[in-house]
C-alpha cells in the first residue's frame, strides 16, 4: 500500500509539529519528513527526538517538492512564512496550520497559497499541552482528539478529503466548521477557560498577597490553572486574533459568576445547590457523551 505523502514539510518543531512527526513516522504515512526551525542550536533537537528525518534552517530547502507543508508556528509569524516559503512550493501541494483561530488564517493564506498554485486548507488538533517544546512531543497526541478541518468555497475538495484522511490516521477525530463558527465555538471552549486559569493565577499567585496563600493551593488549584503554563507568545496571538469573541465569551461569563454572586449574597441555599447541581449533570453528561464518541 503506497505512503500517503512522500514528503512533509513541519514549520516549527515544537510541541505539536514534533508530535505530528512522530506520529507520522509511527504509522508509516510518509517517506520523508523535514522540519524548519529559526535556532540552529534547535536542529539536533528535533533529530534527536525523532520527529524529523531532518531539519534545516533553510526554509525554502524545507518545503521544496513537499506533499504536505504543516504550519506549527504562532499565528502571527504564519503569513511572512506562508509568503516566505510559496515561491518552493510543488504545484499542488497541500498547506495547511495547527493555529487555534481559524478565519484570519485562512482568510490570508488562501490567497498566498492559491497564486502557488497549492492548496490551503486550515486544520485546528485540539491536543496541545501546558508543556512546549519537541522534548514534550508524543506519537500518541493525537489519538482520540477532535481535529476542525475550516473549508471554505474556495477550496478545494481533493485536499480536504486527503488532509482529512491524514489527520484520522494519525488517530484524531474531525469535525468541519467555518473558520468563523470555529472562531466562536473555541472562544467559549478553548479561549475562555485560559483567560479564566491565567486570572485565577494572577491573582491567586500574586506574590504580594499573603504569603501563606500558595501552600494553601491544592489539586484543585493545580488543575484548574494548569493552562496558565501554555506558551505566553501563542496565547497573546489567540487572543488578539479571536479578541472580538473572547471579549462577548467574556461577557457572558462575567454575567454568569455575576448571577451566583447575587445569590451567595441572599445566602439562597436552594438556587445554590441548583448552581452546582446542574454544572455537575452538564458535565457528567459531557464525560459520557465524550468517553462514547471517542471509542467509536
Amino acid at each position: 500500500m503506497p505512503v500517503p505523502f512522500q514528503k512533509i514539510t513541519i514549520i516549527g518543531v515544537g510541541l505539536l509539529g514534533g508530535s505530528i512527526g512522530l506520529a507520522a513516522r509511527r504509522r508509516k504515512l510518509v517517506r520523508e519528513i523535514a522540519g524548519f526551525v529559526r535556532r540552529a542550536a534547535s536542529l539536533k533537537d528535533c533529530e534527536r527526538a525523532g520527529a524529523v528525518d531532518y531539519a534545516t534552517t533553510d526554509l525554502l530547502a524545507a518545503v521544496s517538492n513537499a506533499d504536505l507543508v504543516i504550519l506549527c508556528t504562532p499565528l502571527a509569524q504564519m503569513r511572512s512564512l506562508a509568503e516566505q516559503f510559496s515561491p518552493a512550493l510543488k504545484r499542488g501541494a497541500i498547506v495547511t496550520d495547527v493555529g487555534s483561530v481559524k478565519a484570519g488564517v485562512v482568510r490570508e493564506l488562501e490567497s498566498v497559497i492559491a497564486k502557488a498554485g497549492a492548496h490551503f486548507v486550515g486544520s485546528h488538533p485540539m491536543a496541545g499541552a501546558e508543556k512546549t517544546g519537541v522534548g514534550a512531543a508524543r506519537a500518541d497526541l493525537f489519538q482520540n482528539a477532535m481535529c476542525v478541518l475550516t473549508p471554505t468555497k474556495r477550496t478545494n475538495v481533493a485536499a480536504v478529503r486527503r488532509l482529512e484522511q491524514f489527520w484520522k490516521s494519525l488517530g484524531a477525530r474531525v469535525l468541519k466548521l467555518a473558520p468563523e463558527q470555529h472562531d466562536l465555538f473555541v472562544s467559549r471552549s478553548s479561549h475562555l477557560p485560559h483567560v479564566v486559569a491565567a486570572s485565577l493565577a494572577n491573582l491567586v499567585l500574586d506574590p504580594k498577597g499573603p504569603k501563606p496563600q500558595a501552600q494553601l493551593c491544592a489539586t484543585g488549584f493545580r488543575d484548574t490553572t494548569r493552562i496558565a503554563s501554555g506558551s505566553p507568545e501563542m496565547w497573546r496571538d489567540i487572543a488578539l486574533s479571536n479578541r472580538k469573541n473572547i471579549a462577548r465569551s467574556m461577557d457572558a461569563f462575567i454575567d454568569e459568576l455575576k448571577r451566583f454572586q447575587a445569590i451567595l449574597k441572599k445566602s439562597d441555599a436552594r438556587a445554590i445547590a441548583k448552581f452546582f447541581e446542574t454544572a455537575k449533570s452538564r458535565r457528567d453528561g459531557w464525560c459520557v457523551r465524550s468517553k462514547a464518541s471517542s471509542s467509536e
